[in-house]
């Protein structure tokens, strides 16, 4: 099974994603964590990565969507696999070739993703400036939502209240994607 999960930084993707993955024993893929761990390189493209993030901004479609890519040919992937963070734009959605089977909105407001974010166990990360969240919240709605849109079209969206428990959550998604 291919899942994607999208939300705004702070939605609780990863608490999720990796939920989700050990349930369904597929593996969980979040391109943050891709391109956090390619910016500690010290290459031009590590560090032209590290400047976009810092910023808040995104790494351009065509990186991304390449970069993903090259990820999802590896042979753990094959079965499936949970995909946090990616598409986040319609081009990478046009550019994806892998196939979706559902797409889970954890929706919530952008108060709570803040207030999530500024309360995270002291374990705040270079790419987390209150500027850089902001920022990203802003291109996510700006960005994310018409992709929401597309796979609500194609109906594979499945939309999750992202402000009840851990568990209320999980379960929700559970029964969604296996329906």
């Amino acid at each position: 099974m291919k899942i994607i999960l999208i939300g705004i930084q702070g939605a609780g993707k990863s608490t999720q994603g990796n939920l989700l993955s050990e349930n369904l024993k597929i593996p969980y893929l979040s391109t943050g964590h891709i391109f956090r761990e390619m910016a500690k390189e010290k290459t031009p493209l590590g560090r032209y990565i590290k400047e976009i993030m810092n910023a808040g901004y995104l790494i351009p479609d065509e990186k991304t969507v390449e970069i993903v890519s090259e990820y999802l040919k590896k042979p753990e992937y094959k079965k499936g696999y949970i995909l946090d963070g990616f598409p986040r734009t319609l081009e990478q959605v046009k550019m994806f070739e892998n196939g979706v089977d559902k797409v889970v909105y954890l929706k919530v407001s952008d108060r709570e993703a803040l207030w999530r974010l500024s309360y995270r166990n002291g374990d705040s990360r270079e790419d987390e400036t209150l500027t850089a969240i902001r920022k990203r919240i802003e291109l996510f709605h700006e960005l994310t939502e018409p992709v929401l849109d597309y796979y609500k079209q194609n109906g594979i969206l499945v939309e999750i209240d992202g402000e009840k428990s851990i568990e209320e959550i999980h379960k929700e998604i559970m029964e969604q994607i296996k329906s």
